[in-house]
């Protein structure tokens, strides 16, 4: 398996970062250090919030088909294009993160009588909900979705890092590289990193990777799929 690129991001996810990873003539190697975990929240009705913002393509499924028709504002275009693949039917991107989506809503609509629902991971979002409502808008936000970490990273993965063979490995979040670490610490693999790139999707991930002894660490110019794999090439 040479030239592979690891894929610590969790599913669904990672599959579609693989088929793009293999197009551009490098093995994937999907490794998630996290899962995802539904929550089941209890949300409002459609007609009383103005509008959706969603910070992750996770956080979509909650969201059927209740809020199909409801304005929905995404952080970045893969989430826009998840969201239509699902039949949501108005989509706007901030092709950013979370300061760019606070931007698009803030330039796109008014306050008005009806919140907006933000929903998010847990942990996530607090940052968006508080520059949302300093423009005026009031914000009801619902957790409904979780990332826990993974037991053990695959043995493909782990196989891979030993004999050598892995290249880069991207990391899509900064919880990912955290829990990222822990398992390479678990596992006994730090010395196999010091032959491998880490590739960032944004500063705080970066931070994270700074644990590990890797060969160099770099970090996207956008916080976009498509910024990430530039890095690769």
């Amino acid at each position: 398996m040479p030239d592979a690129i690891l894929i610590a991001r969790p599913e669904p996810g990672a599959s579609e970062t693989a088929l793009r990873v293999a197009d551009m003539g490098f093995e994937p190697l999907v490794a998630p250090a996290l899962t995802i975990e539904a929550m089941a929240p209890r949300l409002p009705s459609a007609s009383a919030v103005a509008a959706l913002l969603v910070t992750s393509g996770n956080a979509l499924a909650a969201c059927l088909p209740i809020f199909r028709d409801t304005a929905l504002f995404a952080v970045g275009d893969a989430t826009a294009a998840r969201a239509r693949e699902l039949g949501f039917v108005r989509v706007a991107s901030a092709s950013g993160d979370a300061d760019a989506l606070a931007d698009l809503v803030i330039r796109a609509i008014q306050p008005g009588d009806r919140p907006l629902l933000l929903v998010s991971g847990q942990g996530q979002g607090g940052a968006l909900a508080v520059a949302v409502r300093s423009a005026g808008f009031r914000v009801v936000r619902r957790v409904v979705y979780r990332s826990c970490p993974a037991a053990a990273l695959p043995q493909s993965a782990t196989t891979a890092l030993r004999a050598g063979q892995v290249r880069a490995a991207l990391f899509f979040s900064a919880a990912t590289a955290h829990a990222f670490s822990r398992l390479i610490r678990q596992e006994g693999l730090r010395e196999t990193l010091r032959t491998v790139d880490a590739f960032a999707i944004g500063a705080a991930a970066g931070v994270a990777l700074q644990a590990l002894p890797w060969r160099r660490i770099g970090v996207a110019a956008k916080p976009t799929q498509d910024a990430m794999l530039a890095l690769l090439r």
